[in-house]
């Protein structure tokens, strides 16, 4: 286990921040996920876990009290009715410099990714990115993330005053600390001033379709299915375990699925309980994106084919024969 050291500083014992993630009103289960760890590491640091939303539409009252959150602040700017870069950045400097937090905490998806590395620097942080476990040693976050494609883990290690990570989704089980604990509530309102850039419009994917950075389960297919019309087979697979469908490059670079559902080192990184791999030969950069998947399970043709090295489970076949097989096999399962 590699160790990295993080800036020169003196530390401090405040609390945790948690920078929630919201849409539509609801909370996203990522910020429950990491409201419960910072509870946990909390626990060891006499610290209160606090957490913040920011936006023009908030949740009315996010339930995380029962999660472990001692505070929750809704930071409103009618200046933000969509993600803004530089506005949230802004907005969360201002609310850190007033709380004091010495760890600040948010996810590894597509939000924390922009914003955290623009908060660090604004704050003067370390900061530690896609971690997959956070500890406490000697009083001090030790953050542990993946490296050389996932080959090795590496704990980093904060001298800085703010200690600053982001963890990939699905890294922590959310565990109740107390039923029917409530947050306290505090509302603010903080003016960004003059932005540089304005979001006019977001389009977005498929309505209904948990998103494969946040999936439980993952059905994946490569090149080897053959067509965008082949996937369905996968859809139905999917459907049958509430799932994902996800894909490989060499499926997204031959058309028979978009770049969304890409996962790998050029697509999204994903932390699923199982992920099903139908086709897919194993090439390091898909590795890259799913190693750390609780469960793998491969499905290939080639018994020599590299993901079987690193499959939990493997089944040597064709996958247009045991597809229907298996869909055909959950339903009958999970209905029972």
């Amino acid at each position: 286990m590699a160790i990295e050291r993080l800036e020169e500083g003196e530390g401090n014992m405040g609390n945790i921040l948690v920078i929630g993630e919201h849409q539509e009103g609801k909370v996203r289960k990522v910020t429950e996920e990491l409201v419960s760890k910072a509870a946990e590491i909390g626990s060891q640091l006499s610290a209160e876990v606090l957490v913040a939303f920011v936006g023009a539409t908030l949740p009315e009252a996010p339930d995380l009290g029962s999660f472990g959150a001692k505070k929750i602040y809704l930071v409103s700017s009618p200046k933000m009715t969509k993600y803004s870069p530089d506005g949230f950045a802004k907005v969360l400097e201002a609310l850190i410099k007033e709380v004091s937090p010495s760890i600040v905490l948010g996810t590894a998806g597509p939000f924390g990714k922009d914003l955290f590395p623009r908060l660090s620097a604004k704050v003067g942080a370390g900061l530690a990115t896609d971690c997959t476990n956070l500890k406490v040693h000697e009083g001090k976050l030790v953050a542990t993330r993946p490296i050389f494609a996932g080959k090795a883990l590496t704990d980093v290690l904060f001298q800085t005053p703010i200690q600053m990570a982001t963890t990939r989704p699905n890294s922590f089980i959310p565990k109740v600390v107390s039923v029917g604990q409530k947050a306290e509530l505090l509302k603010k309102e903080i003016d960004p001033g003059e932005l540089k850039a304005v979001v006019r419009e977001i389009l977005q994917g498929q309505v209904g379709k948990t998103d494969l950075t946040e999936a439980s389960v993952i059905v994946s297919g490569g090149r080897a299915m053959k067509s965008a019309e082949n996937f369905k087979l996968l859809q139905g697979l999917a459907d049958s375990l509430g799932a994902t469908v996800g894909a490989s490059r060499a499926a997204v670079d031959s058309g028979y699925a978009s770049h969304d559902m890409q996962v790998g080192q050029t697509g999204k990184t994903v932390n699923p309980n199982l992920y099903i791999a139908c086709g897919i030969s194993g090439a390091i950069q898909h590795l890259a994106g799913m190693r750390t998947s609780k469960v793998i399970v491969a499905i290939n043709k080639d018994p020599e084919a590299p993901i079987f090295k690193k499959a939990d489970y493997g089944i040597v076949g064709d996958l247009f024969q045991l597809i229907p097989l298996l869909t055909t096999e959950f339903k009958r399962i999970l209905s029972e």
